[in-house]
């Protein structure tokens, strides 16, 4: 394949997959509403698009589902055919299909889809000649063995079609493929991988493309054209330059990574708006009525960190409807309405972006999460009954953990909510839960807005550079010695009217085996040490309630970093999530406070409860 007919594969490719999701949201809409004349036009627009493109491409399979399509909406647009539910169903199984047609583009995998291809001819059939078909209440049933008969009288067809196919290139006419004006075709919507039948398997994948608008470019080719020139000036006149001379390449180089920043920015309906069908087809299997509102979708976010929190996402959805909603007796037996709500709200705070997912359900029982903790021995009985309310709630973010009683092809496997909380915190993101029994949860994911660049604090331990993302620093203050306790095996201090455990980063560093690090008199080493020291410099950090008081022998500067994960095999060494390399070329470890504070409380709470 030239390089022209691969630039149109995969602006066919773009685009199909646009369409795809947008064919997706449309029939969930038409679902509710049979006679929305507006969604029946569109879908009808789409497919008679997807249609011409195919064909032009020579995606003969994609052609022909996408005519039959086209057809039957053709027909309903003239209202010579009803709108059931029964061919709802039939008709996400077709768009399912062109779904997997279009990986199968991708991957070169082959997709049987004869057997569809006759479902919809049967229901065109049916429609245009009534009398052929008798009674139609066994339409569905002959339908599927027509279907089936077909697509076995035909198999060997098509197998020869694909041979014919592979040696025959398509064909390519560009004049027929719609072209995007004013922008850059990079993809603008993540592909969703291939819908499965229970419709609860739903992964998302965004792609490596995205939309970028003409202007976004100028303004970056400018600054990058201002760089150039800015960089000849000052390799001219490197003998005169004085400090003052570097502001202007500073600001420059500043303005260019921020514009390169928000090139990767995307709006975060890319991924609201594939949550319709995901709650249309659990709710179905759980046979529950939930309706999805969106709130926030111009909200723009970096590309990566979408693709990062998409299965997060997915889990916290499937749960609200699995776990979250009531059945319909129960919500009738509390007042409520018989069709249950479902919100995604994203908006900005601060540097970050904040998405809400929030039902009008049951809500989390404290008590049934405190008894299931119990039963899996999570932690000691009296521990566990020592903990308030919202920090019993928290144990849902345990591997393994689930609150359903039976296994169901949505919820019970305990595979889903320590997911959310890893792939949330792995970008410096955190998670938070709020709970009222009766009247609903709401699970909010604050997460940065890129993760191109990070603010770092940095500081020095035992001579070298280590850094702490800001998004967990709470505050940074000098404690005198006297004012920090032993207590037990660990350390303890005051800060604002609360007691807070500290380490000494240096004990935790000076491990050489893992087996060390739960060495009982690990946490008094550097403070026995330290007689002669007055004051010590304590960074406070915090994940949601818990805060942590780290101690490290001297305070730097707060700076952006890039930060880069850790290739094999250090990338499974505790406490560090990444490095970035700073100014005078010395790289910098980046801690991961999750697993810090995690190492530090777990066991100490177990052993205290214990005592």
């Amino acid at each position: 394949m030239s390089d022209k007919d691969e630039q149109l594969r995969e602006l066919f490719l773009a685009e199909a997959s646009d369409q795809y999701d947008e064919l997706n949201t449309l029939i969930t809409r038409l679902e509710k509403n049979h006679k929305d004349r507006e969604v029946i036009e569109a879908i009808f627009r789409i497919t008679h698009t997807l249609k011409a493109n195919a064909a032009a491409m020579g995606f003969d399979a994609i052609g022909k589902l996408s005519h039959l399509l086209e057809d039957i909406f053709s027909v309903l647009k003239k209202e010579e055919m009803t709108m059931t539910s029964s061919l709802c169903d039939t008709l996400f199984k077709a768009i399912d299909k062109i779904g997997e047609l279009l990986e199968g583009i991708r991957t070169g995998q082959k997709v049987s889809y004869r057997g569809l291809q006759v479902r919809l001819k049967v229901i065109l059939e049916k429609n245009n000649n009534p009398h052929k078909f008798i009674p139609t209440t066994t339409t569905k049933e002959e339908t599927n063995v027509a279907s089936q008969k077909e697509e076995k009288d035909e198999k060997r067809k098509e197998e020869i079609t694909d041979v014919k196919q592979e040696e025959k290139p398509p064909k390519v006419e560009e004049k027929k493929i719609s072209s995007p004006s004013k922008e850059v075709k990079k993809e603008a919507h993540p592909t969703a991988s291939l819908p499965q039948d229970s419709g609860t398997n739903h992964n998302m994948a965004l792609s490596d493309r995205i939309q970028v608008p003409i202007d976004k470019l100028d303004v970056l080719m400018n600054l990058v054209s201002e760089l150039a020139i800015e960089k000849d000036r000052i390799i001219t006149n490197s003998n005169r330059l004085g400090r003052n001379e570097f502001t202007r390449l500073y600001r420059i180089t500043s303005d260019l990574q921020y514009s390169v920043m928000g090139v990767r920015l995307v709006q975060i309906d890319v991924l609201f708006h594939k949550f319709h069908r995901i709650v249309r087809d659990v709710a179905a299997l759980e046979h529950k009525e939930v309706e999805l509102v969106l709130e926030g979708t111009d909200i723009e976010i970096d590309r990566n960190v979408l693709q990062t929190i998409s299965d997060s996402m997915i889990h916290l959805v499937r749960n609200a409807v699995s776990h979250g909603i009531e059945d319909e007796v129960d919500r009738q037996k509390s007042g409520k309405q018989e069709t249950a709500r479902i919100t995604l709200r994203a908006r900005n705070e601060k540097e970050y972006v904040a998405i809400d997912v929030e039902d009008n359900g049951k809500g989390i029982n404290p008590e049934v999460i405190r008894r299931k903790a119990i039963e899996k021995q999570l932690d000691p009985p009296e521990y566990v009954g020592m903990l308030s309310d919202k920090d019993v709630i928290k144990y849902i973010f345990e591997p393994g953990f689930s609150s359903a009683d039976k296994v169901t092809a949505v919820s019970g496997r305990g595979v889903g909510m320590d997911v959310v909380k890893k792939g949330v915190e792995s970008i410096g993101g955190k998670v938070f839960i709020h709970s009222e029994l009766g009247k609903g949860t709401k699970f909010t994911l604050l997460l940065p807005s890129s993760m191109a660049v990070k603010n770092a604090l940095l500081f020095i331990v035992n001579d070298a550079e280590f850094a702490i993302p800001l998004s967990y620093t709470e505050a940074v203050t000098s404690v005198e010695r006297k004012q920090i306790y032993k207590v037990a095996n660990g350390l303890m201090t005051l800060y604002q009217d609360r007691t807070i455990p500290v380490i000494f980063l240096d004990d935790l560093f000076s491990c050489e085996k893992k087996e060390q690090l739960y060495h009982k008199k690990l946490m008094h080493q550097s403070f026995d040490q330290s007689t002669e020291v007055i004051s010590l410099n304590v960074i406070v950090v915090a994940v949601e309630d818990t805060f942590v008081g780290l101690v490290v022998d001297k305070l730097l500067q707060q700076k952006e970093i890039i930060e880069k994960p850790l290739s094999k095999p250090l990338d499974t060494v505790p406490f560090v999530s990444g490095a970035t390399i700073l100014g005078s070329g010395n790289v910098c470890l980046v801690l991961d406070i999750p697993d810090i504070t995690d190492f530090l409380l777990k066991p100490k709470l177990k052993m205290t409860a214990v005592v």
